[in-house]
C-alpha cells in the first residue's frame, strides 16, 4: 500500500503498520522456537538470524536496481509485498493446526511490570539495545562515512552489502559456539571486540581497508542473533520467553534509536565523523558488559521467584 499512496501522513501510518508487524514477528519467533524446538534452540535461532541478515543484505542490494528496472521507487517497494505474501503461506497450516487444537486457555508469562523488577530482563533489554543501536548506526551511516572519507559511492555501497552479508555464515556457526562457550561471558566480549575494532579502522584509516572494517562490523553484528537465542535460554517456558522477548525488545528498540539519531546529531554538531565514530567504538563495550550478565544468568522465572533481599 505504501507504494501507491501520495499522502505523506498515510505513508507514515502505513510504515508504522509495517514496522509493527516486524516487531510482532521479532517478539513471537523466539517463543515459537522455544515451544517447537526446545532442544535445538541455538540452531533454530541461528537460522532465524541468518535469514534476517540475508534479507537485509539482499534488500540493500536489490531494491535500487529493481526500482531502476521497474521505473521508479514505487514498484521497487511493491516488489517486497510479493515476498511478504510468500512468507505468510507456510504459517497458514500452523495457524490451522493451532485452531483445531482448541488451545483457548494458556499459561501467561510474567507481566512487563514484574519483568521491570528483574535484573536479568534489564540486562537482556540493554544488551539488545546496545547491539541494535550499533546495527542501525551502521545501516544508516556506514557508507556515508566511507564516502565522506573519499571512497567512491559505489564502493561504499558495496561495503554496506558486505557488512550485511558477512555475518550470515558466522551466524550459522553460533550453535556449537553457544554450546561450548555459553555461560562464560566470552561470546559477548568477542562481539564487542569485533565491533570496536571495525569502528577503530573506520576512525583511523577509513579508506585503507574498508572491506576489513565491514567484515569486522558484520561479524560483531552476530550479537543480534546471539541475544535472540538468549531470550529462549533465559526463560524456562514458552510464555516466559514471549514475555522476556517483548520486554527486552520494547526497551531495546528505544535504546536502539539513539544509534542513528545520536550519530547524525554528533556529526552535525561537530562537523566531522570523529566524535560519533569514537562514541560508537567505545559504545561497543556495552555489548560485552550487558552480554556477560545475560550469558551468566539463570532464568527470569527463577529470579522472580526468589525473595527480595
Amino acid at each position: 500500500a505504501r507504494s501507491v499512496v501520495d499522502s505523506t501522513a498515510l505513508f507514515l501510518v502505513l510504515s508504522v503498520v509495517s514496522l509493527a508487524a516486524c516487531a510482532v514477528g521479532n517478539v513471537v519467533l523466539p517463543a515459537l522456537a522455544k515451544e517447537h524446538f526446545p532442544d535445538r534452540l541455538p540452531l533454530v535461532g541461528s537460522l532465524y538470524g541468518a535469514a534476517l541478515m540475508a534479507g537485509g543484505a539482499v534488500s540493500s542490494v536489490v531494491t535500487v536496481p529493481a526500482a531502476d528496472a521497474l521505473g521508479g521507487w514505487r514498484p521497487g517497494i511493491a516488489v517486497w509485498a510479493v515476498l511478504s505474501v510468500a512468507a505468510l503461506l507456510p504459517w497458514l497450516p500452523v495457524a490451522a493446526r493451532a485452531g483445531r487444537a482448541g488451545r483457548d486457555v494458556r499459561p501467561v508469562g510474567p507481566s512487563l511490570a514484574r519483568l521491570a523488577r528483574s535484573r536479568l530482563a534489564w540486562a537482556c533489554a540493554l544488551c539488545f539495545g546496545a547491539q541494535s543501536a550499533q546495527a542501525y548506526a551502521q545501516f544508516g551511516w556506514f557508507p556515508t562515512i566511507l564516502a565522506d572519507a573519499g571512497l567512491a559511492q559505489g564502493t561504499a555501497g558495496a561495503m554496506q552489502g558486505l557488512l550485511g552479508a558477512v555475518g550470515i555464515p558466522m551466524t550459522l556457526l553460533l550453535p556449537p559456539l553457544v554450546a561450548r562457550l555459553g555461560g562464560r561471558g566470552i561470546l559477548p566480549w568477542v562481539f564487542a571486540a569485533l565491533t570496536a575494532s571495525g569502528w577503530a579502522g573506520v576512525l583511523w584509516a577509513p579508506t585503507a581497508a574498508p572491506w576489513l572494517w565491514a567484515i569486522l562490523l558484520g561479524l560483531g553484528g552476530c550479537a543480534f542473533t546471539w541475544v535472540l537465542i538468549m531470550f529462549g535460554r533465559r526463560a524456562s517456558t514458552t510464555e516466559g520467553t514471549a514475555s522476556l522477548s517483548a520486554f527486552a525488545q520494547s526497551v531495546g528498540y528505544l535504546v536502539a534509536g539513539l544509534g542513528p539519531f545520536g550519530t547524525g546529531l554528533l556529526h552535525d554538531v561537530t562537523g566531522s565523523w570523529t566524535a560519533p565514530v569514537t562514541v560508537l567504538m567505545l559504545g561497543a563495550v556495552l555489548i560485552g558488559v550487558f552480554g556477560t550478565l545475560v550469558d551468566r544468568g539463570g532464568t527470569i522465572e527463577d529470579e522472580l521467584e526468589r525473595p527480595a533481599a
